[in-house]
């Protein structure tokens, strides 16, 4: 008897379709579901989902004591939901933030004839006290993959229960 080879099972994945994917980020109010980090996400003032509307986002207490909360205000500059992309700039922050302005685009892809996509975050912004470019970049793409893990898990719960 020789020993068996046992071939490991191929390893399967795929992306969500981008219409599935662009309601999480359209909902300008709902960043605190998807965005690692963030524990609030409210609207301050404007009409949902119309360019105007200002959010109010915050983070957990980060200081020893536990009082001081990270948090921004933001501004939906523009929203276009045919091409799924919408455009937000940086009000007011305890953050550092001097001049913040970033688009975020859900770009629909093929692989092997199955629809998917990937989200792109671009942005411009002055240099902020304590950061430098490359690790703020690097923040940024981590922060983009885990909303993107955040967004698949709610979809994969969502097709799960639909199932049952």
């Amino acid at each position: 008897m020789g020993s068996e080879v046992q071939a490991e099972p191929k390893w399967e994945g795929k992306t969500s379709p981008p219409q599935e994917v662009w309601p999480f980020l359209a909902d300008f109010c709902n960043l605190h579901r998807i965005f690692p980090g963030v524990e609030t996400c409210s609207q301050v003032e404007g009409v949902p989902s119309q360019p105007g509307l200002i959010r109010y986002c915050a983070g957990p207490a980060t200081d020893n004591d536990e009082t001081t909360v990270k948090w921004v205000k933001e501004k939906l500059v523009a929203v276009d939901p045919i091409k799924r992309c919408l455009s937000y700039e940086v009000v007011d922050s305890n953050m550092g933030f001097k001049s913040y302005v970033a688009t975020i685009q859900v770009v629909p892809v093929k692989n092997n004839d199955e629809e998917g996509c990937v989200i792109e975050w671009s942005f411009v912004c002055d240099p902020m006290e304590g950061w430098r470019g490359e690790d703020f970049r690097s923040y940024v793409e981590a922060t983009i993959q885990g909303m993107a893990k955040k967004i698949e898990d709610a979809l994969l719960s969502s097709s799960t229960s639909a199932a049952v």
